[in-house]
Order: structure tokens, then sequence, then C-alpha cells
């Protein structure tokens, strides 16, 4: 193993944009251009064939050019997403190249990478947007093996890894679109089914939580009673909270404590966030941006919650308009739901009950996969 800083592994390019304003950069698909959205996940390699923008071969002298097999690397913004190149290539100013020399496989320095997201993040330190200049980015230290055999080895470990989380992945995906299949299998389209439709303020009582002051230490110091936010409302059963309130702030407060099998939406909140759902498996409070449908006792709240996330997206485009769009209880109440009876809500209930045994063992093995390739990133880069 070997201590090295990246710019003596190969030669490192920040990419540019050419000028929008010349018409004949962008009249044709001639090169790819890389942006920080056409990379997957921070645990993931991006392949170019995935990207979705050109430039003509006249911007070439006005782009920043990385050949096929270089190692791109985001600079600015989420920092240290990675992909390789399948082929030439031009990339944006938020993005670092390095054209790997023949110490090392791009493959490899991918990964490398990857292990130092972390590092690379600490030195990322501007005060607004995260940023690595070129000369931070060059100096970075990292430890490899000289040894091209050793480096082959290591790929081909965590190749079969990363296929095995891969299938893992599409499996899940799988049987969640089998729920959907179910659904419209049992009752169809809403616009179209014959089953009859109400208002959900028409079936269920509605409410709304709030957020204790956090100046006040007896509201939060050794809490015990589950509080969700809506970062924790993501299309999941809610077993545990990320914080936890008091009993003082419960009986002092407008707090209201849910019971099990309220279902929470997302009123409002960053990125996909708006419109989102979950069911509760435990008593909580909630903050001010979720709305909380109770349970009734002629109704399947599974049945409602899985409605209400195969239907995300009508209950998300609910909330817009302003500035900043935003769900409210009034609206939540409109929203109209199907109601068939109780027996083939309980069936499809059942169904899903099904599913997510399958689900629960295969996120089993796949946070086992990722443990796994965690250790062994460890030792191998670590």
């Amino acid at each position: 193993m070997k201590k090295v800083k990246l710019c003596d592994l190969g030669k490192i390019i920040t990419g540019n944009t050419p000028s929008k304003k010349i018409l004949e950069f962008y009249d044709s698909n001639d090169i790819p251009f890389i942006k920080p959205d056409d990379f997957k996940t921070i645990d993931e390699i991006s392949s170019s064939k995935e990207n979705k923008n050109y430039i003509s071969e006249n911007a070439r002298n006005n782009a920043r050019i990385a050949p096929k097999n270089s190692v791109l690397v985001t600079c600015i913004g989420i920092i240290g997403k990675v992909m390789i190149s399948e082929s030439e290539l031009s990339f944006n100013q938020q993005i670092n190249a390095i054209v790997p020399n023949k110490l090392i496989l791009s493959k490899y320095l991918a990964y490398l990478l990857l292990y130092n997201k972390s590092k690379l993040d600490f030195i990322s330190n501007a005060p607004v947007v995260p940023i690595i200049n070129k000369t931070q980015f060059s100096e970075f230290e990292v430890t490899f093996h000289e040894d091209i055999d050793v480096q082959e080895k290591i790929i081909q470990n965590l190749e079969n890894l990363d296929n095995q989380i891969l299938k893992r992945r599409h499996q899940s995906k799988l049987l969640s679109n089998l729920v959907k299949s179910r659904f419209n299998e049992m009752f169809g389209d809403f616009y179209t089914t014959l089953f009859p439709k109400y208002k959900i303020g028409e079936k269920f009582e509605l409410s709304s939580g709030s957020t204790p002051s956090r100046d006040n230490k007896l509201y939060w110091d050794s809490g015990t009673i589950n509080w969700v936010k809506t970062t924790e409302v993501i299309n999941k059963e809610i077993m545990e909270t990320e914080e936890k309130i008091t009993k003082f702030a419960l009986e002092n407060t407008s707090l209201k404590l849910f019971p099990v099998n309220t279902i929470l939406i997302a009123m409002y909140g960053q990125g996909q966030t708006r419109g989102r759902s979950a069911i509760l498996k435990v008593e909580s409070t909630s903050n001010q941006a979720c709305g909380a449908i109770f349970p009734n006792e002629i109704d399947n709240p599974v049945f409602i919650w899985h409605q209400l996330m195969l239907r995300y997206s009508e209950l998300r485009e609910l909330g817009r308009g302003g500035n900043q769009p935003n769900l409210n209880g009034q609206l939540i109440k409109n929203f109209e739901l199907i109601l068939p009876p109780l027996s083939l809500q309980n069936e499809f209930a059942d169904f899903v009950a099904q599913v997510d045994k399958s689900q629960l063992a295969i996120q089993k093995s796949l946070e086992e996969l990722e443990t796994l390739k965690k250790s062994l990133m460890q030792e191998y880069f670590g």
C-alpha cells in the first residue's frame, strides 16, 4: 500500500460550460456533456451512457474533454459522486476528471474515490455551497495498491458485491410494483372504478401536529414520546422516531398523541417530501408539517395508506401554486378515495402483508451485502 496525491495517479481536468449564447455549440449531439444530475447516488459508480446532454463538435475547443475511462468526481454541491466515462466526453465546472496513468485502473480509482467521500466532504468547507477546488482535489491524498493484479482482484470482488446489491434492489422494486398491480387488478383505475368514492373528510377525523419550543428543555430533555418529522414520512411504517418529546410537552402544548394506524401525510417539505405518507405502528406526535388521518372502525388503514401512496402524484399536485407549494388540512379533507367493501380492503391488506414479508427478507439480505461492502472497502482502501 502506498500513499500518493491524486495528481500522481493521472491528469486532473476541471470542467467548464461552453457559452449558451453560441447556438452552434449546441446544435447537434456530437459530444456527451455531463452535469452532476447525470450521476447516480453517492454509493454507486455511474456510467456516462445515461447522460442527457450534448454539445456539438463546434464547441470542442471551448470545452474540457476527457477521454474514455476517465474518472469524474462531483466537487461542487454534492461532493464525491463518481462516474467512469464510457467514451470521450465533456463536463461542466462542478466536476473534476482524472485521466488515469499506468499506475492505476479506472474502476479501482473509482472505488477508491467512493471510499474517500467522507474525507472529500471534510475538505469542502465553503460556508454556503460545498466546494473542492482543483488544487485541493489534486493534492488530496489516498492510499492504493501498486500491484495491478491486486487492483483487478479488488475490482472483481467489489463488482460481484455491487451486482448482488443491484439484484436485491431490483427484486425489491418488482415487489413494490406487484402491490401496485394487485391494487389495479382488484379495484381498477380511480377514474373509471365502480366502487364508491368519498372525500377523506367525510370518513375520517383529521388533525396535525406542532413543534414544542426548542428553548424549553422540559419539552425535550430525556423525552420518551415519539415525535415525527416530515423527513421520516417516507412511505414506510414508523416504529421509532429520531426525536422524542417529554410527557410535560404533551400535557402543556397543543400536541396530540396519535394512535397506532394513524396515517401521516407530509404537507410540505423539500424535494419530493410533499405528498408522501407513512403509517404509525406506535403512538406518536408529529410536527406541524404532518397531516394526520385517524383510523376509523369500518375501513382498513393499510388499504387507505397504500391508496395514498399509489396516488402520490395526485396528492402532491394539490399543493401547487404560490412561492412555496404546500398541502393543508382542507385540501386533504377534500381528496377523494375509493372505498370498496371492507372484505376487499382486508384481502388487499393481507396481500400487502405477504409482500412485506418478502420485502423484509430482501432488505435484510441487502443490508448484509452493503455492510460487507463497507467492510471490504475499509480493508482495501483504509
